[in-house]
């Protein structure tokens, strides 16, 4: 049985709403409404979800590594790659995230810094995360879980297919919170004419991607996954909130990667809103999903690996 929707999540999906959703929408795509939005993001999502007590931060080549307390050191590791459309937060914005996956898993999390819209495009992001797995198997990490929210699930499912087609050792399990899957935003926008998202509508969603995917072929198979040619895609757990439009976006990503053989868990969470395990302070329901996701990472780490 998956949590009902409580009041406490009720009044936060209103009250979004009533405020966030009028003015993400009324943001223009331009640096300057991406200006601002940053600096919206940033302020809100620190004080949804602030980090963890005890957390330590450190700073790291493109991002920054995370802490919790009584984190296990060894040869495995988080990689977190956070989300907005490609455009907006970073890894200081995602601690309230970064810092419960570390104390969720036991396990030191690396937070990815890629390059952003709209100064950057496609695949800037993309190979950034690529790179930072690299490093992170180059110091050693032989045992690496992925989790990422929003375009950062995207990114996470683009890295794991693209080690498999060159044949090399994928991520040991994905965590997916909320991915994006449809970078057009035509499933969203099917799923919004059935209620509208509390916090943007998939128009104006699809401004702010279309700044990283401007120019590039919208049917590469790095943006419309297909999974056709993939075969032994790591186990992945798939989480989105009941509420928001790219719900649909997790069905249907759930739906290719179980056709594509692979063990995929999809937890639709009734009456949550977009990336609700970011909403701590507010809604019960977030604390209790992201010790579901992080049960799954960790059930489905390796035994210890040597290093070769």
């Amino acid at each position: 049985m998956r949590p009902q929707n409580g009041l406490r999540a009720g009044l936060a999906s209103a009250l979004t709403s009533a405020f966030v959703r009028p003015i993400a929408n009324a943001i223009p795509a331009n640096r300057a409404g991406v200006a601002f939005s940053r600096a919206f993001i940033a302020s809100s999502l620190w004080l949804a979800s602030p980090p963890l007590k005890g957390s330590r931060v450190e700073p790291g080549i493109r991002g920054e590594w995370v802490r919790a307390p009584e984190v296990s050191e060894g040869n495995a590791v988080v990689l977190y790659i956070h989300g907005s459309g490609y455009a907006l937060c970073s890894a200081r914005t995602h601690r309230g995230l970064t810092t419960r996956v570390s104390a969720g898993t036991g396990l030191p999390v690396f937070a990815c810094e890629y390059r952003l819209a709209p100064r950057h495009r496609f695949p800037s992001a993309a190979d950034d995360v690529r790179a930072a797995y690299d490093r992170l198997l180059a110091q050693g990490y032989r045992r690496i879980l992925v989790a990422g929210d929003s375009a950062g699930g995207h990114l996470a499912v683009d890295l794991a297919a693209q080690l498999i087609r060159e044949r090399r050792e994928p991520p040991a399990a994905l965590a997916l919170f909320s991915p994006l899957f449809d970078v057009t935003f035509g499933l969203a926008a099917q799923r919004e004419r059935m209620r509208p998202d509390p916090m943007i509508s998939a128009a104006a969603a699809a401004r702010l991607v279309g700044l990283y995917t401007v120019d590039a072929d919208l049917a590469s198979a790095r943006l419309r996954f297909a999974f056709d040619d993939i075969k032994g895609f790591p186990p992945t757990i798939i989480q989105a909130g009941g509420l928001e439009m790219l719900a649909a976006d997790a069905i249907e990503l759930a739906r290719a990667l179980r056709r594509a053989g692979a063990d995929c868990e999809l937890d639709v969470v009734p009456g949550q809103m977009h990336v609700f395990q970011a909403l701590t302070r507010f809604i019960p329901e977030a604390g209790p999903a992201m010790e579901r996701a992080c049960r799954f990472l960790t059930g489905n780490l390796p035994a210890i690996v040597r290093a070769a």
